[in-house]
């Protein structure tokens, strides 16, 4: 806040004719307190200008009680009433910071719509902030009526006058197509200039739509090279994605110990779909020394984020005690987590538990009838199981075990 603070004080140029030279000197007094550190005699200096009306001083008077440093106790309220006063005399940046004020719940009751009003305010006079901020708000329908073609007018604003983050968001309103007519070459365009600005999103994005042709000639090279910048600013996304271009050879030579490395970033910083990878390539030995323990401790992290790859994967591990001490039941707990999701490997490796009695009795109905959901979607091996299943059992319980695989779709296999 403080080199902000310095960037927005001005001298004032137009004084009043008595006492102009004083208050010159005095404002520049808190000035140069304020370069220095010493709040307390900025707070001096400032305050009986501010009280004699100077927005310029009151807008500094309200940073200081806002931020509360150096011999100055914290104060939002007090803080919101000298923003308030230099607000109303028409200081963008005092509207801009009461906006967050009321945006926050600072020394007001948290209020969006009154913090839209001052955003506005803002806004109309150019302040870029602000007019992201309004753009927002508009998007998510926050102390104003949702209006997407609203949303990208202030972002547009914003973005004309070079904010990379209302880039980023005129450019993710065209890929989407909210409140403008879809076009990915526009969305390529705004995320192009964003990610020239340092934008790691943006990057990330741009990154992608390279890697897909979207809006742009498909190009692995460029996809890698946009990954890169916005993983070397630590975005797990690209991260993530870098590493699978290194595991596919992708606009890179193929290098699993590449892609174990940046799977591995990502990883730490919590990516569930990086665990996952991370776990398979200590599964299969593929850039590290093959090992099952760190394979089924990443599918562990991966899985209780609710990643269905690790999910069916570590109850693989479990049935077949790869790394772990063989467990059935803990089998049956991660494949039942994944086949909620639709998961056919699980759907089927489920059935085949069902089938042999492991962690659970024996039943060929329910066997069956997950053989049944999996067959469905065209898994050779489930309709070939579920065929010998069905000679082991009664013409009821066929149309038992149907009857229940037809609920279970409709429940989107829940509770199954």
């Amino acid at each position: 806040m403080k080199n902000i603070l310095s960037t927005l004080i001005v001298t004032f140029n137009l004084l009043v004719a008595s006492g102009g030279y004083s208050y010159a000197a005095d404002f520049q007094k808190g000035k140069e307190a304020y370069d220095a550190g010493d709040y307390v005699t900025a707070l001096r200096e400032w305050s009986e200008l501010a009280e004699q009306g100077h927005a310029e001083a009151q807008f500094n008077l309200a940073v200081i009680y806002n931020d509360g440093d150096k011999g100055v106790i914290q104060d939002y309220k007090e803080a919101v009433m000298w923003y308030r006063k230099a607000a109303e005399q028409g200081n963008t940046a005092a509207q801009l910071k009461l906006g967050f004020m009321f945006d926050k719940g600072q020394g007001v009751t948290q209020n969006y719509k009154e913090a839209s009003k001052w955003f506005r305010m803002a806004a109309e006079q150019g302040n870029t902030s602000a007019q992201l901020k309004l753009g927002f708000m508009y998007a998510q329908g926050v102390g104003v009526t949702q209006d997407f073609k609203k949303a990208v007018k202030w972002f547009y604003k914003a973005a004309e006058q070079g904010n990379p983050d209302a880039q980023l968001s005129l450019g993710q309103m065209y890929r989407q197509g909210d409140g403008i007519t879809q076009d990915y070459k526009e969305a390529v365009k705004w995320y192009r200039k964003a990610a020239e600005q340092g934008s790691a999103t943006a990057q990330f994005n741009l990154g992608y739509m390279y890697k897909k042709g979207t809006g742009v000639t498909q190009d692995y090279k460029k996809a890698v090279n946009w990954y890169r910048k916005a993983a070397d600013q630590r975005d797990l996304d690209a991260q993530h994605n870098l590493g699978f271009m290194y595991y596919n050879g992708q606009g890179v030579k193929q290098d699993y110990k590449q892609a174990v490395k940046w799977y591995r970033k990502a990883a730490k910083q919590g990516s569930a779909l990086a665990q996952s990878h991370l776990g398979f390539m200590y599964e299969k030995g593929k850039g590290v020394t093959q090992g099952y323990k760190e394979a089924e401790k990443w599918y562990r992290k991966s899985a209780e984020q609710g990643n269905v790859d690790a999910q069916s994967n570590l109850g693989q591990m479990y049935r077949k005690g790869d790394g772990v001490t063989q467990d059935y039941k803990e089998a049956i707990k991660w494949f039942s987590k994944a086949v909620e999701q639709g998961y056919v490997d699980a759907q089927y490796n489920l059935a085949l538990m069902f089938a042999k009695g492991q962690g659970v009795i024996l039943d060929n109905v329910y066997a069956h009838m997950w053989f049944n959901i999996a067959a469905s979607t065209g898994d050779a091996d489930a309709v070939k199981n579920r065929d010998i299943v069905a000679k082991k059992m009664t013409f009821t319980d066929i149309s038992k075990a149907q009857g229940l695989a037809r609920v279970c779709v409709q429940k989107n296999y829940k509770n199954c």
